[in-house]
């Protein structure tokens, strides 16, 4: 699993605290969202430049790890 600890970043002054990747306002949910609405890596990173394979992997660590939490804790 990728190690999404040094990629997702919480910032209370950007997003609501909503978790981001790195200094960006992109937010795992919008990741997310964007896969899960059918666009490839590919397709995201075209339309948002600054992101990189490893970042959208980031995220799916990051919310496999958060569900794995909410089921077992």
């Amino acid at each position: 699993m990728t190690d999404y600890k040094s990629i997702i970043k919480r910032n209370s002054n950007k997003r609501f605290g909503k978790p981001c990747i790195r200094d960006t306002r992109i937010t795992v949910y919008d990741v997310l969202s964007w896969l899960a609405a059918g666009m490839t890596y590919n397709e995201i990173i075209a339309d948002f430049p600054e992101l990189t394979i490893e970042d959208i992997k980031a995220c799916l660590a990051f919310a496999a790890d958060r569900e794995h939490k909410l089921l077992y804790a």
